[in-house]
């Protein structure tokens, strides 16, 4: 059997604990997403909490042969402290972000490491996403607006007028170059709802280059119960339009900032 190619990437999956509905089988297939690729990845690198069922879990786990590290943390187990963690303990020239919930196509990361060869010149690129409710049903695409003419000039890239104009990107099955990623900053844990478009806002506005490939490349589980944007819509974090205004308008103003600052919404009262 000829031996697959190895691409110099680090998958970083954060996991805070097993307290999900069908976490099991989510976890396995997001892996097998891993093991079905035609090249390799270099590492896996899962940070988790120590909540002792998921210790457990992880402990005893297949794997299915992936050079596997895994990363205890015990300060903040929120999604953006989890991933920066990952990102930091990598041993890869490039990171990818994967939700214990989704999935990559099996062609995502032979077609990236082909985009990768071929454009020196950007430093992160895109999947385009499939979007599914938690049954698997259809639910949309995104990061497809990197196409859209109305948007843009430079067909397949994300650029400031862009997310000036459209917010709607997602980061998870991204492929980014650790240097990049952790010289701009990482995410901010403090940026609430909207830290995915205040990271691609900054990375742009420092002038990295983001690219999408025409392929699809991740499939996202959208709005699954007990996830960050369904509790932000339904659950225990359920949020207000204000403070969705406030988060987004957040973003806009933090991007200008590589640290993490403390930011927090106050309900108005008046």
């Amino acid at each position: 059997m000829e031996e697959k190619t190895i691409f110099d990437v680090s998958v970083v999956l954060p996991i805070e604990s097993t307290k999900y509905r069908d976490f099991s089988d989510l976890f396995t297939r997001a892996i097998s997403s891993i093991k079905s690729q035609s090249v390799d990845i270099n590492e896996l690198v899962v940070v988790h909490s120590k909540e002792d069922a998921l210790v457990d879990f992880l402990n005893g786990f297949d794997f299915q042969g992936i050079n596997v590290t895994l990363v205890l943390n015990e300060g903040p187990t929120d999604f953006s402290s989890q991933v920066n963690l990952g990102v930091s303990k990598s041993k890869s020239t490039w990171v990818s972000i994967l939700e214990f919930d989704d999935e990559y196509s099996s062609i995502w990361f032979k077609n990236a490491k082909r985009y990768v060869d071929s454009y020196s010149d950007v430093d992160c690129f895109l999947p385009l996403v499939v979007d599914t409710d938690d049954k698997g049903t259809f639910a949309g695409f995104t990061n497809e607006a990197t196409f859209a003419v109305s948007l843009t000039t430079e067909m397949g890239y994300l650029t400031n007028d862009v997310l000036l104009t459209y917010q709607n990107f997602q980061t998870s099955g991204m492929v980014i170059k650790k240097e990049t990623l952790l010289n701009n900053g990482g995410f901010k844990p403090s940026i609430k709802l909207t830290f995915v478009y205040e990271l691609l806002l900054r990375l742009t506005y420092n002038s990295v280059k983001i690219m999408t490939i025409p392929r699809i490349g991740y499939k996202h589980t959208n709005m699954r119960e007990g996830s960050i944007f369904w509790n932000y819509k339904f659950g225990d974090t359920k949020i207000t339009d204000d403070e969705v205004r406030f988060w987004l308008d957040s973003a806009k103003k933090e991007h200008f900032f590589t640290n993490d600052r403390n930011i927090k919404y106050e309900p108005q009262t008046v």
